[in-house]
């Protein structure tokens, strides 16, 4: 008697997925399909601008970890970009993250990465571990405006709508200078949210420690 034929070996389920993916649907019209994707990717984009706006708050920013809590919001709200004479404030966000898309969403998700692991980590949890690090994490922020070319400075202080009059010379004499291309905002403008760290008369070797964002 003859034995029975063996059934057909089934296909995995990532190529049954991809399968599936690929061959043209039997159920939904062209039609439902783009208002599917329609709705799926405004819902996306949605999202995305709501938790955006939700975590680029100072409530966010200063409120998410102890270390910003108790060590750089403080310093903050001292600063001229916090209170001022005219009510014109600039959070965490608009000095820190890139305002351009792509980039601020780049910027948000491999920092937001590296703050969670070194928070974890307690590479700042104190006040001595933040003095220790002040230097070296304010280097990596003004390193970041130089390559930017003060591009955040930029987004709120426009130098061609500067009033030169209005100024002292030594402002005039610098901003002259920024309109030429000579010089960059972050190069005058250090310690202007939080206090410029002073720089040690021999710096520490870090290895690979790689902290959170520093104060400008």
């Amino acid at each position: 008697m003859a034995e029975p034929a063996a059934s057909p070996k089934q296909p995995g389920f990532i190529k049954r997925t991809w399968h599936r993916l690929i061959s043209p649907s039997a159920r939904w019209s062209v039609l439902a399909l783009l208002v599917i994707g329609f709705i799926i990717g405004a819902g996306g984009v949605i999202a995305t601008q709501i938790m955006v706006k939700v975590t680029g708050t100072v409530a966010f920013c200063g409120g998410a970890c102890h270390s910003m809590s108790a060590f750089t919001v403080p310093e903050y709200k001292q600063s001229s970009h916090y209170s001022n004479r005219t009510g014109v404030t600039a959070g965490c966000a608009d000095c820190h993250i890139p305002h351009a898309y792509p980039q601020k969403l780049i910027y948000k998700a491999m920092a937001g990465i590296r703050d969670v692991v070194q928070e974890a980590r307690g590479v700042i949890s104190t006040q001595e571990k933040y003095e220790k690090e002040r230097w070296r994490m304010a280097n990596r922020v003004w390193a970041e405006f130089k390559e930017t070319n003060s591009a955040n400075c930029r987004y709120c202080h426009d130098v061609e709508s500067m009033n030169p009059e209005k100024q002292k010379p030594s402002a005039r004499m610098a901003h002259k200078a920024l309109k030429s291309g000579d010089t960059t905002c972050i190069d005058c403008h250090k310690g202007i949210a939080h206090k410029e760290p002073e720089e040690p008369s021999q710096p520490e070797k870090t290895g690979a420690v790689d902290a959170p964002r520093a104060p400008i």
